[in-house]
């Protein structure tokens, strides 16, 4: 590979970074942003609050109760007597909990869908990486949310101890999609710059 070959590769590569960063970013604005924004048009008395929207196409609240009902599952299961509605737990002679929209999980998906979709992979390869990521965070989400209420009923004068489980869960989500997302990429990178290199120092025939 010659000195302008090599030039070439380095522009190309350049190019395919801030293009992925490019669509990283608006990705990420556009799904975090639109989730955002859908919350608001399906919670009564929000600014954009849509009745029709709300009654038949309310994903958020939909979440909610995929959250809730295996969660209390677990908790009961442990031992516990916990009754539910659509937005909260509470764990007889145990604590309650208020499942908020900032509890769904909504930031840390929107972010692993757009570097997913951004990443140049194949799309069999991303769909798969997506389904399997989201369904991470999901079930993360869900032994958070049980976790609490068994811990919490167990030890109830450490609750005071639980104040940040927010910030706890993210840093173990994001860590887990971290090492998950560097491992498909590494899967996904895997050989291409030796097939490259082939290519290019390929002699021509006479």
């Amino acid at each position: 590979m010659n000195e302008i070959q090599i030039k070439q590769a380095k522009k190309q590569a350049d190019k395919k970074a801030i293009k992925f960063v490019i669509a990283l970013f608006v990705l990420y604005i556009l799904f975090s942003q639109g989730n955002l924004f859908m919350n608001s048009v399906m919670n009564e008395g929000a600014r954009f609050y849509n009745a029709y929207f709300a009654q038949h196409l309310n994903y958020i609240q939909g979440l909610k109760t995929a959250l809730i009902v295996p969660a209390v599952w677990i908790i009961k299961a442990f031992g516990f007597y916990a009754i539910y509605n659509d937005s909260d737990v509470m764990v007889v002679a145990g604590p309650y909990l208020r499942i908020n929209y900032s509890c769904l999980g909504l930031g840390v998906m929107s972010f692993l869908a757009a570097f997913v979709l951004a990443f140049p992979a194949p799309w069999k390869s991303t769909l798969k990486m997506l389904a399997i990521g989201l369904v991470t965070i999901y079930i993360l989400n869900i032994c958070r949310i049980a976790g609490l209420g068994v811990l919490l009923g167990f030890f109830e004068s450490q609750r005071q101890n639980f104040t940040y489980h927010h910030e706890i869960f993210n840093v173990i989500v994001y860590i887990c999609i971290f090492v998950m997302l560097y491992l498909w990429i590494k899967k996904n990178t895997k050989g291409k710059g030796n097939i490259e290199a082939v290519a290019v120092e390929e002699p021509t025939q006479d």
